[in-house]
């Protein structure tokens, strides 16, 4: 209360009493232990059970917490009776090192007043490590290599807020040969180390030592703390150089002139003399750069500083007394950045070619954009020509792709100068480019097309041949094979024909060729189609039609349908006397199968009986009288009319009209009667003399050759039969028959004879063969031949000797032999075997006693 504010100090006093007066009003006392760090809500005790109160009393009571604190770490859950964690407990913000630690509140209820003491124990956990203050700083020792075994370093000492076995335990050292660890306990029971050495330094074997100093706690996990010790082993002086600062920082523009001052280092020693002169130097890679002045300090530049190999230089300057005995300091030295670098473009892979149906989308590269600078300086963009149809994506830090943008077609365009232009963002900024070459390959994407859609082309008829018609192109914006055409006609069927046989079209050059002689007549106009297809995979193709108009020459004369030309009767056309000047006798009608002014004809009179009395009609043929018929005309009238086109050279034809001038028909029959029949006198004069003369040759050519044959087979005849003795015995084997009626000879006589070998008087035998060539002879025939031939006994006495027959034959007009007679073979047969004469019309065969003789 001496201390209280003034204002309080009744506040306080009434409370103190009336605690006093409340405490003869406590009914109980309870104690709860609970670890530290619990979360809210937590459960510390059931205050309801462990009191012995009622839940409704706690309720009619107002039980509630009464407590000096600003922090309500409990409260009380009156509809269960529980007391709970309301805020997080920490006991070393709670209590600091004191312990035991503990919370104490009073829990108040009304109606009848009570008042029950509660004490929470806040248990110690493991939750904090022993720290050293300054854990990041290692702890450096020089230590004069003259310093006696034994003298004491002391360390720093670790804290840890934990309390009892949690709280710091032990230090260890690195193990080593020089120094040892020495703990030490404080009167209030803290733990405090010292380094001691226990082998001399040798600066010379080790001039430096580093060394890690750990402590532990005793908790469960255990925890630990380390800290670095530096020990540097210093020559043997009394004093050493001191810097006057630990670390010297600056910086320096990169790109800065050589000579130019960065920082001034400083450094003293309290000896005197000699061992009072400090020199400095750096010993470091860094020399080439930089440079110190062994008198004054100042640090130089003396090389080229590049912020992108080293952004920042760290090294130490020594400063050595004459005695040997040196200190360093550490200098940092920052490069500041310069836009000094322009971007760099590298490619990672880039296709050369692409193809023209690629989908926009399409990768073309990879490309890699690096800027040795920082910050802005190094930040990069990265555009590409806006007319192309490409465009930069980023998916990675400096990485970007290039793709296309749009569909392309090398028709179009076949290639393409893609400039990249890397930009930084530096000031002022600097940019790279660089030019990509990209071709645009071909796809068979353009089918052949021709300059027309329809091709005309004329030729004459009666053309030669493979005669060449026109020649069909079409274009192909492709290349190479996709533009390679080949032209083909396609099938067609004209009259039963194909098209191959009427034209044929150079597959390379498209000249097409008529394979034919086309006839304007049969066909006026020819429609093919010709295809050209390119030689890309699959091919593409388009047709196109072709046109060839045959046009008409001059080939066919005219045809006369009327009047009809006939052989036989005789057509006239009648005029009467009484006919007037312009009378229409007849119309001479004609018709050309050629076109255009070849089929224009002209009538024209050529010969006429009275040309006084007629005329025709150039153009229409008509034939008119010109003048009055009398009485003095002739009856008949024939004129020749001659008919002509106008083709170049013309053709004509002629046709004859018969006229009858008479005013009955009796008259005119008479008249054109007689005329009918010399006219048909005449021309069957001329066929009877024709015929006649032709039978009058043929006839002399027969007789000459019988004549000769005759003699010759006479002449031959009679050597064979006087020099043989075989009879003769004549017979008809039936059904014998023999066709030679193809020769030259009008008729052919075959004969078949039959007689036996004993008898030369027996009779003969007619047989009659299966075709109608039959002989059939009559008796007084038989008879004579039967004795012609038993004259020739001598003959057939000689079985084998050798046979020769003249010409002998039964005259064609033999007494007693009719038209089938004369046609009919006749073969004589003999019994041994045949012979053939050098004459080749008789022929003898001897067949066991039976001759036959053979004459054709």
């Amino acid at each position: 209360l001496d201390k209280c504010p003034y204002k309080f100090c009744f506040v306080r006093a009434g409370l103190f009493y009336f605690l006093l007066y409340v405490a003869n009003l406590v009914g109980g006392q309870i104690r709860y232990s609970i670890p530290e760090e619990m979360k809210k809500g937590s459960l510390i005790g059931n205050v309801a059970q462990d009191l012995g109160l009622d839940l409704k009393r706690l309720r009619s009571g107002r039980a509630r917490i009464v407590t000096g604190e600003n922090i309500q770490y409990t409260e009380l859950k009156t509809d269960k009776g529980i007391l709970v964690v309301n805020e997080r407990i920490d006991r070393e913000q709670l209590c600091g090192d004191v312990t035991p630690c503990s919370l104490t509140f009073e829990i108040i209820l009304e109606n009848p007043m009570e008042l029950h003491r509660v004490t929470i124990e806040i248990m110690d956990i493991n939750d904090h490590a022993p720290v050293f203050p300054n854990k990041d700083s290692p702890v450096s020792f020089e230590i004069s290599e003259s310093a006696v075994v034994g003298v004491h370093f002391p360390l720093q000492n670790a804290e840890d807020l934990d309390v009892g076995q949690n709280t710091l335990q032990n230090y260890i050292l690195t193990p080593n040969d020089n120094f040892i660890l020495k703990q030490h306990s404080n009167p209030d029971g803290s733990k405090y180390v010292e380094m001691v050495l226990q082998k001399p330094l040798d600066r010379e074997q080790r001039p430096r030592f580093s060394l890690k100093l750990i402590a532990v706690d005793g908790g469960t996990p255990q925890r630990s703390g380390a800290v670095n010790i530096d020990i540097t082993v210093l020559d043997a002086n009394d004093n050493a150089p001191v810097f006057n600062q630990s670390v010297y920082k600056a910086s320096v523009m990169e790109n800065t002139d050589k000579g130019t001052k960065v920082i001034t280092v400083n450094a003293t020693d309290a000896d005197s003399g000699s061992n009072g002169l400090i020199t400095y130097n750096i010993n470091s890679a860094v020399s080439d750069l930089f440079s110190v002045d062994e008198k004054t300090g100042n640090i130089l530049v003396t090389g080229v500083i590049d912020y992108e190999k080293d952004k920042k230089y760290e090294f130490r300057v020594e400063a050595k007394d004459q005695g040997g005995l040196t200190d360093s300091s550490k200098v940092i030295i920052e490069v500041i950045d310069v836009n000094d670098n322009a971007p760099v473009i590298s490619i990672m892979s880039f296709t050369s070619t692409v193809s023209e149906d690629s989908p926009p989308g399409t990768t073309i590269g990879i490309i890699n954009v690096k800027d040795l600078d920082s910050g802005d300086n190094g930040q990069v963009t990265c555009t590409i020509d806006k007319h192309a149809p490409f465009k930069i994506k980023s998916n990675l830090r400096n990485y970007y792709t290039l793709v296309t943008d749009a569909v392309l077609d090398r028709e179009i365009v076949s290639d393409f100068n893609i400039t990249l232009v890397a930009t930084d963002a530096g000031s002022p900024p600097l940019s790279t480019k660089r030019t990509f070459h990209l071709k645009v390959s071909d796809v068979n994407d353009n089918a052949p097309v021709f300059p027309q859609g329809v091709f005309k082309a004329f030729i004459s008829e009666n053309n030669s041949p493979g005669v060449s018609v026109l020649t069909v192109r079409a274009k192909d914006p492709d290349e190479n094979q996709n533009a390679r055409i080949s032209y083909i006609v396609e099938p067609l069927d004209i009259g039963g024909l194909s098209g191959s046989d009427f034209v044929s079209v150079n597959a390379e050059s498209g000249v097409i060729y008529a394979m034919r002689s086309f006839d304007y007549e049969q066909i006026k106009q020819l429609d093919f189609i010709v295809k050209a297809q390119d030689g890309g995979s699959p091919p593409l193709s388009s047709n196109v039609t072709v046109k060839i108009l045959i046009q008409d020459q001059n080939d066919n004369a005219p045809q006369v349908l009327y009047p009809v030309q006939t052989g036989g009767a005789l057509v006239a056309e009648m005029v009467p006397r009484s006919a007037e000047v312009g009378y229409l006798v007849t119309k001479v009608v004609a018709v050309d199968v050629d076109s255009g002014q070849n089929a224009w004809l002209s009538y024209k009179l050529q010969k006429a009986t009275d040309r006084a009395l007629f005329e025709v009609g150039l153009q229409n043929g008509e034939i008119r009288t010109i003048r009055q018929v009398t009485d003095k005309d002739a009856v008949k009238q024939r004129l020749t009319v001659v008919v002509e086109d106008n083709g170049h050279p013309s053709r004509s034809a002629t046709v004859n009209v018969n006229v009858a001038v008479a005013d009955s028909f009796p008259e005119v029959l008479s008249e054109f009667t007689d005329f009918t029949q010399d006219k048909e006198y005449n021309d069957n004069l001329t066929f009877y003399l024709v015929l006649a003369l032709a039978v009058v040759s043929f006839l002399f050519i027969i007789c000459l050759v019988v004549i000769i044959s005759v003699k010759i087979y006479r002449w031959r005849q009679s050597r064979i039969l006087y020099q043989s003795n075989l009879p003769v015995i004549p017979y008809y084997p039936p059904r014998y028959s023999d066709t030679l009626g193809t020769g030259t000879l009008p008729h052919v006589y075959n004969y078949e004879v039959c007689r036996t070998t004993d008898s030369r008087k027996s009779d003969c035998k007619f047989g009659r063969a299966g075709s109608q060539n039959v002989l059939i002879m009559e008796e007084p025939i038989l008879t004579r031949t039967m004795q012609r031939i038993q004259s020739e006994k001598s003959i057939l006495d000689e079985p084998d000797s050798p046979l020769e027959v003249k010409d002998r034959a039964f005259p064609p007009h033999e007494e007693g032999l009719d038209d089938h007679t004369r046609n009919t073979d006749s073969t004589v047969e003999f019994s041994t075997k045949c012979f053939e004469f050098y004459t080749s019309s008789v022929t003898l065969c001897n067949n066991q006693g039976l001759v036959f003789l053979q004459l054709s």
